[in-house]
Formats: C-alpha cells, sequence, structure tokens
C-alpha cells in the first residue's frame, strides 16, 4: 500500500523547499547525535577485552547491550509517538540519551558500564522509532526516498565521528573523557533539532488501548512482504556490525598492530555510506526499489571478499564497498518499509527497526565466536551467508517491492 499523498497535495513537504531543507538538516543533527553516541564503543572493543580482561564475544557485550535494549523499546516508542506526537517523543530521546552519555564515562567497572549502555539503548530508540514514521507523514511521495536517505545519511556521519573521535581520545586523553565530550555535544544538537524541526502536521493522535496497539502490531507482522524486509534489515545489519567490530580486532594485531585511533580512522569509510544512502534513495525513486536493493547486497558481498586481502589498502577499499553498498541497501529497504506501511506505518518501522538492531547486537556479538575459532575468513563466511539469506527474502518480496 502506498502512502495516501501525492506529489503536489498541498501541505506535504516537497523537495526543493526551504522547508524540506530545514527538515532534512534537522534529522541529519539528530541522527548524528543517536548513532555516534550508540557506536562510540565500537572501536574501543578490543580495549575492553584487554583492560577488563574479557573476551572478544564478552568484550562486544558493550555494543550489543545497548542496540539489543534499543530493539526492545522501539515498539514501546513508537506506541508513545502515536499518543503523544512524533516530535515530544523523539526530543525526549535525544535530550535523555545525550545525559546517559555523559554518565557512561563515569561507570567503574565492566558491568556497570555494560548496564549503563543497555539504559542508554533504552534512550536512543526514541528518534529512530519514530523518525520514518515522520518523514513518511509530512514528505510526499516523489521525495521520500531522497528524504530518507539524507536522514540516513546523517546516521552514517553520526556513526563515523562517534567512532572516530573516541579512538583519537582513547589514544590521546582518556574515553571517558570523550563520552562526556560527547554528551555534552549532543545536548547542544539536541537543542538545534528542538528550534528547528517543525511540528507534524499530519498527525493524527491515536488514544488506543493496549490491545489495539498489539493488534496493529499484529497487521504488520502479518503482512509476508514486510516480514521478508524485517528479515533483510536484521540479516544485513548483523554482517556490518560484524565486519566492523572484528576488524579492529585483526588490525590490532600482527602483521598491521595499528593503534586505536587509526583503526578509528578507518570508519572514514562510512564517508561512502553517506553517498550512497543518498544516491541510492534517488535512484530507487527513479527505477524501483525492487531494482536497487538486490544490486546494494552484491555490492555488499564484493566489498565482504575483498577485506580477505592481506594488504591494508586492499582491506580498506573491501570497506568503502562493503559500506556503500550496505548503507544503500538500508536505505531502500527503510523506505519500502515506510511505503508499505500504510495505516500500521509507525509499528512497520518500528519492527523493522527491531529486526534490524536484534541483528546488529545477535549476529554482531555471534562473530566473536566465529573470529575467536576461524580467524577473519571464518566471519566473513558468516557474513556472506547472512547474505544469502537476507536475497532469499527479497525474493520473497520483490513482487510488493515492484509496487512500492
Amino acid at each position: 500500500m502506498l502512502p495516501s499523498h501525492s506529489p503536489g497535495d498541498s501541505g506535504y513537504i516537497s523537495r526543493g523547499t526551504p522547508v524540506y531543507r530545514r527538515v532534512s538538516i534537522a534529522f541529519r543533527a539528530a541522527g548524528l547525535v543517536i548513532f555516534a553516541n550508540l557506536y562510540a564503543v565500537q572501536p574501543l572493543i578490543p580495549a575492553f577485552s584487554s583492560a577488563f580482561g574479557r573476551s572478544p564475544a564478552t568484550a562486544s557485550l558493550a555494543l550489543s547491550a545497548s542496540t539489543f535494549a534499543l530493539a526492545l523499546s522501539l515498539p514501546v516508542f513508537a506506541s508513545l509517538s502515536d499518543w503523544f506526537g512524533r516530535k515530544p517523543v523523539m526530543l525526549i530521546s535525544l535530550f535523555s540519551s545525550s545525559v546517559l552519555q555523559f554518565a557512561v564515562g563515569l561507570m567503574p567497572t565492566f558491568w556497570t558500564l555494560v548496564a549503563a549502555r543497555a539504559l542508554e539503548g533504552f534512550a536512543l530508540a526514541g528518534l529512530p522509532a519514530v523518525a520514518m514514521t515522520y518523514l513518511s507523514e509530512e514528505m510526499d511521495s516523489a521525495s521520500l526516498g531522497f528524504a530518507m536517505g539524507l536522514y540516513i545519511s546523517g546516521n552514517t556521519l553520526g556513526g563515523l565521528l562517534g567512532r572516530v573521535l573516541i579512538g583519537v581520545a582513547a589514544d590521546h586523553t582518556s574515553w571517558r573523557i570523550g563520552m562526556m565530550m560527547f554528551g555534552g555535544v549532543s545536548l547542544i544538537l539536541s537543542a538545534y533539532v528542538a528550534w528547528s524541526l517543525p511540528t507534524s502536521r499530519h498527525f493524527v493522535p491515536r488514544r488506543d488501548g493496549v490491545s489495539d496497539i498489539l493488534s496493529r502490531f499484529g497487521h504488520a507482522v502479518k503482512r509476508p512482504e514486510l516480514d521478508a524486509l524485517y528479515l533483510v534489515g536484521g540479516l544485513l545489519m548483523g554482517g556490518f556490525v560484524s565486519l566492523y567490530t572484528y576488524m579492529g580486532f585483526r588490525l590490532a594485531r600482527a602483521p598491521y598492530h595499528l593503534s586505536t585511533s587509526v583503526i578509528g580512522l578507518l570508519f572514514f569509510a562510512y564517508l561512502a555510506g553517506t553517498f550512497s544512502s543518498s544516491f541510492m534513495g534517488n535512484l530507487a525513486d527513479r527505477i524501483g526499489r525492487h531494482r536497487v536493493l538486490p544490486l546494494n547486497i552484491a555490492i555488499m558481498a564484493a566489498g565482504a571478499i575483498v577485506t580477505c586481502a592481506r594488504d591494508l589498502a586492499a582491506i580498506v577499499l573491501g570497506m568503502v564497498i562493503f559500506t556503500f553498498g550496505f548503507f544503500g541497501a538500508h536505505s531502500t529497504a527503510s523506505s519500502s518499509v515506510g511505503s508499505l506501511g500504510g495505516a500500521q506505518r509507525a509499528q512497520a518501522s518500528a519492527l523493522y527497526l527491531f529486526c534490524y538492531y536484534v541483528g546488529s547486537s545477535v549476529i554482531g556479538s555471534l562473530g566473536g565466536f566465529f573470529w575467536t575459532d576461524m580467524g577473519w575468513r571464518g566471519v566473513i563466511g558468516m557474513i556472506l551467508a547472512a547474505q544469502v539469506l537476507a536475497s532469499a527474502a527479497f525474493l520473497f518480496a520483490r513482487r510488493k517491492l515492484r509496487a512500492a
């Protein structure tokens, strides 16, 4: 089911207008806050493993705990946004997660750090749970794919800056100071979003009871084409997080012996995702999501294989290719969910992101066992297996995607 609004409808935001630029900048700032804070610990996982005497799989809980808590709380925030509005829920998420990011830097032990990160993950969920719904409600259909791509490009910038800056802080001052600095900057950016983002014009409050909410989630689950997209998101995200997490372990060892800050710089490969998310979103608007999604899965697979080279330059090239494909696929799949969701758009978006982050936490931690037992080729084998399953899920949804 397509969105009820179409290009040129009065009151909907169209590409090229001042309000479109304002919304785009606000969502880029919001995505930067959320994803810088969520993924800041990723380059520190090898350091946590060493400092706290934990295995790679256990040390990865510093990231997995927050992504899993985020996944669990997505349906909660999606339902709250139906009651109280999209913008208030997003602002609560931005401000509360910024405060908790500061608090993470004060945690004295590994397990208190994991607990604080889980609480932060819960707070972080409010923006991603609602952002796709806000855009789907407020944008005309011809502008939605590109707008979604711009939002996701803000996510990539946040993920990049979070990883790079915390790596530099860990080598030159302290990761604790880096976390607290992130918290302060995040509060400033959150204030900008509160000032800049327009209130929803097409939001209609729904004061439904728990049974009604569960019913809408049930309808969103009973749509096979949406279920396939949920699975695609989870499988691809799990492979993506695994590649970046265990690449840190690989490059910290012989023959590379890279420092934490240099490993953090490798996350500049995220810039490929910043470009591909908007580029592929625009391409999907023109030629169809059913054509663009498999192309990006194939690009991911090619990049993963290239990272098996021993030469560092080839490894970086593989990361760039893999990242380009991943964010193009995510942009395409997420905008497809927004288009197909219909009356259950908020619930469908929340379920997509639920699977997306469950895949991140479960497959991301599972990769630690492959790394320990089989090394880098084991990690890549796991990632490629996930992409094969994602491709099979896509084939199931292809007919519906052709109409989206």
